[in-house]
């Protein structure tokens, strides 16, 4: 392995050390391992007279590295290949750094042509890639194969070196590097319609670089605002808007945005940008602020968004919430649960899970109907809650005494595990359940929570059938367990409205697998606006619980603790509340930040958080 690796000084604060050192062997950096995000790693040129080899080794070294456009990456490449190499045309992640073979020899091959060209296999597992929208695709595990084909090109008067004259577009990555060079960001768009008579941020997650990007030279705030500007991905296209005219860009030049010393951050834009009215221009700008007060060190109490006549609108951080899908929601760090005589329980303003269980007000905290699922409105005045034996789902207040209405959705099955799943509800105010009867399973949506059901097509379904659901805070994205072939699998689903606001047709379209390490999944929870905390098994291995985010990438927080016999999870929108987990033996347990896990309840089942 030919590279040199550039060690910032910020290096000897992660070491620990006191100073400098000055004493010490030089040693190449594996690009390959997984190492610290600080440390910046720079190819090295072809040396002369590679054989074609090395030339093939250095050319997928140098596509881990920090070099500046790629300008050394391309000097392993032919003339004609260094002008049309496309770096930023996608990423091929494998599961391991790609492995090289050759050079090929085909039966037409004879020893003059050997001696002026050949061609090299790289293979590996193919795990995820990421497109040219920076959208990331997990994939189950696939045999990768590429072929580059070398040339002995002529490079000065009389001298001739192997370069590579034919290469795919774009980088191919071991995971480890992948990580290494790259950060899950999200961008947030409005969902189309309107969620309780406001416009509603919707995460849309893509991957950028760290640091600066070598094709743009931008850093990373200043690429994740030119994502934002170029629109949504394609996936999530036909459900968002983006305020943004048409053509707004970043003024050109701008490769660096940071908040100033009052914590205010100025996003310079193009004259398109000066055609949104004052109104557009605060949702563009709390588009700007949801999307980078993630990104920077420092806390962006203000954004301003300049056009080309100067400044164009501001937005301070403490409207944002303004535009939050849970806007409203007082009290949503109180928890519910179901009690042992089926009684549905709530645990007040449990910002630490220890506050003590109280009956709701209503007819769902007597327990005339002792009931085995609830779930809560993200308001707090409503719950929906599935009988014992699966049968019945209702729908009561939790603000006023009464008796408990009929049921407004009754399943047909036969056995109790075929019968109603528990119940979610969206930042609509709608609530979903499915109905898990073999002789007809469905998902059903209750607009307002009230009213006869709707049946919701899902195409996508493909024989499978649907065990358990989540509705996001926003209402446009849907985690469904699914089981086929005697395997549960977690996947996402766009929701699409059409027709009228009043009785729309809706459907849960482009489903994708969320999770595809994991062959069995047994619970989930939405853990924050594009997060999920999942409860699975690989194939042959135990039970994990482990964050993923909704485009199916693993979360930078990875695995968390063990925990015994989950059977399942509770999380809440904000990411500063316990995690909680209903298990067999111990009851339901929390796991607090930087903390281990905790028994809060010793009985009870089917704890949940509003939603």
């Amino acid at each position: 392995m030919r590279l040199s690796a550039l060690l910032a000084c910020g290096i000897v604060v992660l070491a620990g050390c006191g100073s400098m050192p000055v004493t010490g062997d030089v040693k190449a950096v594996d690009a390959s391992q997984p190492g610290d995000s600080q440390v910046q790693v720079y190819a090295v040129a072809p040396r002369e007279g590679a054989p074609p080899s090395e030339i093939v080794d250095g050319f997928l070294e140098s596509m881990t590295s920090d070099d500046p456009a790629f300008a050394t990456t391309r000097k392993y490449l032919s003339a004609d290949a260094r002008r049309t190499w496309q770096p930023g045309g996608g990423t091929t992640v494998l599961a391991q750094a790609p492995n090289r073979s050759g050079p090929l020899l085909h039966d037409e091959d004879n020893r003059a042509t050997r001696d002026r060209e050949t061609t090299y296999t790289l293979t590996g597992e193919k795990v995820a890639a990421v497109d040219a929208q920076s959208s990331y695709q997990p994939l189950a595990p696939t045999d990768y194969s590429q072929t580059l084909h070398l040339v002995l090109e002529k490079v000065a008067e009389g001298k001739q070196e192997w370069r590579i004259d034919v290469v795919p577009d774009g980088l191919v990555l071991g995971q480890s590097d992948f990580k290494r060079l790259y950060r899950s960001v999200n961008k947030y768009y409005f969902a189309t319609g309107r969620t309780n008579g406001r416009s509603t941020l919707v995460a849309d997650p893509v991957y950028v670089r760290n640091r600066t990007d070598p094709v743009t030279r931008m850093d990373t705030a200043t690429q994740t605002v030119r994502t934002l500007l170029a629109g949504p991905t394609n996936w999530l296209r036909p459900v968002v808007d983006s305020r943004f005219p048409t053509g707004t860009a970043l003024r050109k030049g701008v490769t660096a945005l940071a908040p100033d010393d009052q914590n205010v951050l100025k996003v310079p834009l193009n004259q398109k940008a000066d055609k949104a009215s004052r109104s557009a221009c605060r949702m563009m700008a709390a588009q700007v602020l949801f999307t980078l007060r993630d990104l920077t060190s420092a806390r962006v109490e203000r954004v301003e968004l300049e056009g080309g006549a100067g400044k164009l609108c501001a937005l301070d951080a403490d409207d944002a919430p303004d535009f939050s899908a849970d806007h409203g929601s007082d009290g949503a760090d109180s928890q519910y649960f179901i009690n042992d005589k089926g009684q549905v329980e709530r645990i007040p303003g449990a910002t630490d899970g220890t506050g003590t269980p109280e009956p709701v007000t209503g007819p769902l905290g007597v327990g005339a109907v002792p009931m085995g699922a609830v779930g809560v409105a993200r308001d707090e005045k409503r719950a929906a809650a599935v009988s014992a034996n699966g049968q019945n789902l209702y729908v009561a207040s939790l603000e006023a005494d009464g008796e408990l209405a009929e049921p407004l959705v009754t399943s047909a099955a036969k056995k109790a595990a075929d019968r109603l799943s528990p119940p979610s509800w969206d930042g609509r105010g709608d609530l979903w359940v499915a109905d898990r009867d073999p002789a007809g399973s469905r998902l059903l949506r209750l607009a307002g929570g009230a009213g006869e059901p709707q049946e919701v097509r899902v195409p996508g379904l493909d024989g499978a059938r649907i065990e358990e659901l989540r509705m996001s805070a926003d209402g446009v994205r849907i985690a469904l367990l699914l089981t086929k072939d005697g395997h549960t699998t977690l996947n996402i689903g766009r929701v699409e409205r059409r027709g009228s606001s009043v009785t729309p047709e809706i459907s849960v379209e482009d489903l994708r697998q969320a999770a595809p390490q994991l062959a069995d999944v047994t619970a989930i929870s939405w853990s924050g606006r594009s997060r999920l905390v999942v409860v699975g098994k690989e194939e042959g291995g135990v039970q994990q619980v482990r964050y993923v985010q909704a485009d199916g990438s693993t979360s930078a927080s990875g695995a968390l603790p063990g925990v015994n016999q989950v059977q399942s999870v509770a999380a809440a929108d904000d990411e500063l509340l316990p995690l909680m987990a209903e298990t067999v033996g111990d009851g339901i347990v929390k796991l607090s930040p930087g903390d281990n896990w905790q028994t809060v309840l010793k009985q009870g089942t089917s704890l949940v958080y509003p939603g």
